[in-house]
Protein backbone atom coordinates (compact mmCIF):
# COMPACT_ATOMS: atom_id res chain seq x y z
CA UNK A 1 0.00 0.00 0.00
CA UNK A 2 1.41 3.30 -0.93
CA UNK A 3 1.17 5.99 1.66
CA UNK A 4 2.41 9.05 -0.21
CA UNK A 5 -1.42 11.06 0.13
CA UNK A 6 -1.23 10.13 3.78
CA UNK A 7 -0.37 12.39 7.17
CA UNK A 8 1.82 10.27 9.10
CA UNK A 9 1.59 11.16 13.28
CA UNK A 10 2.81 9.36 15.81
CA UNK A 11 0.81 8.43 19.12
CA UNK A 12 2.98 6.95 22.49
CA UNK A 13 1.34 6.01 25.66
CA UNK A 14 3.41 6.18 28.42
CA UNK A 15 3.99 2.33 30.11
CA UNK A 16 4.32 3.59 33.72
CA UNK A 17 1.02 5.63 33.68
CA UNK A 18 -0.58 2.34 31.70
CA UNK A 19 0.72 0.20 34.63
CA UNK A 20 -0.76 2.58 37.01
CA UNK A 21 -4.15 2.86 35.58
CA UNK A 22 -4.06 -0.79 35.56
CA UNK A 23 -4.08 -0.82 39.11
CA UNK A 24 -7.53 1.20 38.50
CA UNK A 25 -8.60 -0.94 36.26
CA UNK A 26 -8.13 -3.33 38.12
CA UNK A 27 -10.89 -1.68 41.38
CA UNK A 28 -12.95 -1.00 38.36
CA UNK A 29 -13.42 -4.66 37.53
CA UNK A 30 -13.24 -6.04 40.65
CA UNK A 31 -16.16 -3.78 41.75
CA UNK A 32 -18.25 -4.50 38.56
CA UNK A 33 -17.89 -8.23 38.75
CA UNK A 34 -17.48 -9.32 42.21
CA UNK A 35 -20.75 -7.47 43.50
CA UNK A 36 -23.06 -9.47 40.93
CA UNK A 37 -20.99 -12.16 41.38
CA UNK A 38 -21.45 -11.78 45.11
CA UNK A 39 -25.42 -11.09 45.68
CA UNK A 40 -25.55 -14.31 42.48
CA UNK A 41 -23.49 -16.92 44.66
CA UNK A 42 -21.99 -14.82 47.41
CA UNK A 43 -18.07 -15.89 48.82
CA UNK A 44 -17.22 -19.24 50.11
CA UNK A 45 -12.99 -18.96 50.08
CA UNK A 46 -11.58 -20.66 53.19
CA UNK A 47 -8.28 -19.36 53.54
CA UNK A 48 -7.57 -22.55 55.30
CA UNK A 49 -8.55 -25.22 52.39
CA UNK A 50 -6.31 -23.35 50.21
CA UNK A 51 -3.39 -23.66 52.67
CA UNK A 52 -3.76 -27.22 53.00
CA UNK A 53 -3.40 -28.04 49.21
CA UNK A 54 0.01 -26.42 48.77
CA UNK A 55 0.30 -28.30 45.60
CA UNK A 56 -1.99 -25.62 43.87
CA UNK A 57 0.88 -22.70 45.49
CA UNK A 58 2.35 -21.91 42.29
CA UNK A 59 -0.81 -22.40 40.03
CA UNK A 60 -2.09 -18.58 39.87
CA UNK A 61 1.26 -18.01 38.32
CA UNK A 62 1.42 -19.92 36.10
CA UNK A 63 -2.21 -19.21 34.88
CA UNK A 64 -0.94 -15.97 34.81
CA UNK A 65 2.02 -16.43 32.89
CA UNK A 66 0.20 -18.62 30.42
CA UNK A 67 -2.53 -16.09 30.67
CA UNK A 68 -0.23 -13.38 29.30
CA UNK A 69 1.60 -15.09 26.42
CA UNK A 70 -1.94 -16.36 25.18
CA UNK A 71 -3.22 -12.83 25.51
CA UNK A 72 -0.31 -11.57 22.76
CA UNK A 73 -1.01 -14.71 20.99
CA UNK A 74 -4.26 -13.35 20.43
CA UNK A 75 -3.39 -10.06 19.50
CA UNK A 76 -1.07 -11.88 17.00
CA UNK A 77 -3.51 -14.35 15.38
CA UNK A 78 -6.33 -11.02 14.95
CA UNK A 79 -3.21 -9.15 13.51
CA UNK A 80 -2.33 -12.25 10.97
CA UNK A 81 -5.84 -12.00 10.17
CA UNK A 82 -6.07 -8.57 8.54
CA UNK A 83 -2.50 -8.45 7.63
CA UNK A 84 -1.43 -8.53 4.24
CA UNK A 85 1.49 -10.77 4.85
CA UNK A 86 -0.08 -12.75 7.47
CA UNK A 87 1.95 -13.85 10.77
CA UNK A 88 5.14 -13.09 8.60
CA UNK A 89 4.16 -9.25 9.28
CA UNK A 90 4.00 -10.44 13.17
CA UNK A 91 6.73 -9.67 15.92
CA UNK A 92 6.77 -11.35 19.56
CA UNK A 93 8.92 -9.70 22.26
CA UNK A 94 9.58 -7.74 25.40
CA UNK A 95 10.00 -4.17 26.27
CA UNK A 96 12.34 -4.81 29.12
CA UNK A 97 12.34 -1.49 30.54
CA UNK A 98 9.00 -1.52 31.51
CA UNK A 99 9.14 -5.71 31.86
CA UNK A 100 6.26 -5.51 29.19
CA UNK A 101 5.18 -8.16 26.51
CA UNK A 102 4.17 -7.24 23.15
CA UNK A 103 2.82 -8.23 19.74
CA UNK A 104 4.11 -6.04 16.72
CA UNK A 105 2.81 -6.04 13.37
CA UNK A 106 4.96 -4.31 11.13
CA UNK A 107 2.45 -3.53 8.35
CA UNK A 108 0.33 -0.73 8.39
CA UNK A 109 -3.67 -2.12 9.40
CA UNK A 110 -7.13 -0.26 8.84
CA UNK A 111 -8.36 1.13 11.74
CA UNK A 112 -11.38 -0.82 12.11
CA UNK A 113 -9.53 -3.72 11.76
CA UNK A 114 -6.72 -2.59 14.26
CA UNK A 115 -9.42 -2.09 17.23
CA UNK A 116 -10.68 -5.56 17.04
CA UNK A 117 -7.32 -7.25 16.95
CA UNK A 118 -6.49 -4.69 20.03
CA UNK A 119 -9.07 -5.19 22.36
CA UNK A 120 -10.04 -9.19 21.39
CA UNK A 121 -7.51 -10.08 24.29
CA UNK A 122 -9.54 -7.62 26.95
CA UNK A 123 -12.61 -9.57 25.54
CA UNK A 124 -11.58 -12.94 25.06
CA UNK A 125 -9.72 -13.57 28.42
CA UNK A 126 -11.17 -10.74 30.70
CA UNK A 127 -15.00 -9.97 30.06
CA UNK A 128 -16.34 -13.01 28.72
CA UNK A 129 -14.38 -15.22 31.14
CA UNK A 130 -16.14 -12.47 34.18
CA UNK A 131 -19.45 -13.13 32.81
CA UNK A 132 -19.27 -17.03 32.64
CA UNK A 133 -18.14 -16.45 36.58
CA UNK A 134 -21.59 -14.96 37.25
CA UNK A 135 -23.31 -17.97 35.00
CA UNK A 136 -21.62 -20.62 37.05
CA UNK A 137 -20.28 -19.61 40.33
CA UNK A 138 -16.57 -19.87 39.67
CA UNK A 139 -15.12 -17.59 41.29
CA UNK A 140 -11.04 -18.35 39.85
CA UNK A 141 -13.10 -17.85 36.48
CA UNK A 142 -13.93 -14.41 37.97
CA UNK A 143 -10.58 -14.01 39.92
CA UNK A 144 -8.90 -14.71 36.21
CA UNK A 145 -11.38 -12.72 34.27
CA UNK A 146 -10.83 -9.33 36.67
CA UNK A 147 -7.30 -9.87 36.09
CA UNK A 148 -6.98 -10.16 32.48
CA UNK A 149 -9.82 -7.22 32.24
CA UNK A 150 -7.00 -5.04 33.91
CA UNK A 151 -3.77 -6.11 32.39
CA UNK A 152 -5.43 -5.04 29.22
CA UNK A 153 -4.71 -1.25 30.60
CA UNK A 154 -1.99 -0.75 27.64
CA UNK A 155 -4.63 -1.71 24.90
CA UNK A 156 -7.46 0.07 26.57
CA UNK A 157 -5.54 3.30 26.87
CA UNK A 158 -4.26 3.03 23.01
CA UNK A 159 -8.40 2.56 22.06
CA UNK A 160 -9.22 5.11 23.70
CA UNK A 161 -7.00 7.31 21.51
CA UNK A 162 -7.66 6.30 18.51
CA UNK A 163 -11.63 5.14 18.79
CA UNK A 164 -11.71 8.92 17.64
CA UNK A 165 -9.98 8.75 14.16
CA UNK A 166 -11.71 7.04 10.88
CA UNK A 167 -11.73 3.91 11.33
CA UNK A 168 -10.99 3.86 7.08
CA UNK A 169 -7.73 5.42 7.73
CA UNK A 170 -4.62 3.00 8.37
CA UNK A 171 -2.66 2.70 11.72
CA UNK A 172 0.83 0.94 12.35
CA UNK A 173 2.20 -0.57 15.46
CA UNK A 174 5.03 1.27 16.75
CA UNK A 175 8.18 -0.94 16.45
CA UNK A 176 9.93 0.28 19.66
CA UNK A 177 7.30 1.96 21.70
CA UNK A 178 4.26 1.78 23.36
CA UNK A 179 2.16 2.86 20.75
CA UNK A 180 0.99 3.52 16.57
CA UNK A 181 1.56 5.78 13.97
CA UNK A 182 -1.75 7.04 12.61
CA UNK A 183 -2.14 7.34 8.73
CA UNK A 184 -4.64 10.11 7.83
CA UNK A 185 -6.10 10.68 4.35
CA UNK A 186 -4.95 14.01 2.93
CA UNK A 187 -7.67 16.29 1.40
Amino acid sequence: MNFEDYCKEEKIIDLAKANGISLLYLLVFAVVFSVPYYFIWGFNISLKSIGENISFAFLPLIVIILGIIIHELIHGIFFAIYASKGFKSIKFGILWKMITPYCHCKEPLKIKNYIVALLAPFILLGIIPAIISLAIGNIALLAFGIFFSSAAAGDLLIYSLIKKENPEDYVQDHPSEAGYYIFRKES
